[in-house]
């Protein structure tokens, strides 16, 4: 039996972007998690080949937002069914705009997919389990990473 665990997950999958007020159109999320930096998910979405956004999301969070509406702040999350199709909306508010309102984004993730990808984090850290060296941090810090 090997008991090799993999310390990194990656995912790709086609989610639907809607922004300044147009329909919905498909760019490609490109979903990581590494178990050095293990509470976060990064997500950076692209379309033919551009990089559009690249976001550093809270685990747990994604996580609750499958389940409810979460987030308050520059990211907010939530679960939105349309019979047998279930996604996860999700809410990203960028920078001030001139006429003083904020980059805002709306993309939606296909929920079992996203659910799956979660699933492979939490065999590589568990909930609860997650360590991150203080020592690490602080000199990341100081160093302006």
């Amino acid at each position: 039996m090997n008991s090799f665990v993999p310390r990194t997950a990656h995912k790709t999958l086609v989610v639907q972007l809607q922004a300044g007020g147009t329909g919905r159109y498909p760019v490609l999320a490109h979903l990581g998690y590494d178990a050095a930096d293990p509470f976060a998910v990064t997500a950076v979405f692209s379309h033919d080949g551009r990089v559009l956004a690249r976001w550093r999301l809270d685990r747990e969070m994604l996580a609750e937002g499958l389940r409810g509406p979460v987030g308050v702040g520059d990211v907010r999350l939530s679960p939105v069914s349309t019979g047998v199709w279930e996604e996860l909306r999700m809410e990203f508010y960028g920078d001030a705009r001139s006429d003083g309102g904020r980059q805002h984004a709306v993309v939606f993730a296909w929920a079992p997919a996203l659910a799956s990808f979660l699933r492979e984090t939490r065999e590589i850290v568990p909930p609860g389990q997650e360590e991150v060296s203080v020592d690490d941090f602080l000199a990341s810090v100081i160093a302006g990473g």
